[in-house]
């Protein structure tokens, strides 16, 4: 049998750990172990090393040498933040994106969208926001960005933990609807409107920021 290379298993640990921290698991604040991870995780501490050098340099873990690795506080300034570089990336992706779309991207955004709308009336975040993701994700392929893409991926995680928290507390998912005007717009390729809305939704995730400060 062929030896799983050691990349597979860094991003193996990195996306467990990333999704832990996100969704709450391991709470801000809590001290992480490579050791008790990588028994967790039935990985070697190798991969889950690096995965904590690579969540430090994002933000989510904060390490003291010789002394601590912890998870970081959720800070109001840092999501807006993320949240408007984020938003930036996701209109530069539409704009590229729109003039190579076909039917088959137009519904697959349908089809996130109805996930996504179905999952807010059932109250689960988690398939709410994956619905979210798959969505928007359709067009940061289509663009071909692959600096956009990479932005994307390493900040968006910021704006899903507060996004968590804030709806743990009673808050509501972003509009489906915001999502119906995004994906009539890019049917039509209306770019001026596509982008107009892109920023509306960014920038909502932004204002949430606000309300945590």
């Amino acid at each position: 049998m062929e030896a799983i290379p050691r990349t597979l298993l860094r991003d193996r640990a990195y996306e467990a750990i990333r999704d832990a921290i996100v969704a709450g698991d391991i709470a801000p604040g809590a001290v992480v172990k490579d050791a008790e991870l990588a028994e967790r995780l039935g990985l070697s501490r190798a991969p889950v090393r690096d995965a904590f050098s690579r969540l430090v340099d994002e933000g989510l873990l904060e390490s003291k040498p010789q002394s601590y690795t912890r998870v970081t506080a959720v800070v109001a300034a840092d999501v807006r933040d993320a949240a408007a570089v984020v938003g930036a990336m996701h209109e530069l992706v539409t704009r590229a994106a729109l003039p190579r779309l076909g039917a088959d991207h137009i519904g697959a955004m349908r089809e996130s969208n109805a996930r996504f709308a179905a999952a807010v009336r059932d109250g689960d975040v988690s398939a709410a926001l994956r619905a979210d993701d798959e969505l928007h994700d359709v067009l940061v392929r289509v663009s071909g960005n692959r600096a956009a893409a990479a932005t994307v991926a390493r900040y968006t995680p910021l704006i899903r933990r507060l996004e968590r928290r804030r709806f743990g507390e009673g808050g509501n998912c972003r509009s489906a609807g915001l999502h119906d005007e995004l994906i009539d717009a890019c049917a039509v390729g209306d770019v001026d409107e596509a982008i107009r809305v892109t920023a509306e939704i960014w920038r909502g995730l932004e204002d949430l920021a606000d309300l945590d400060t």
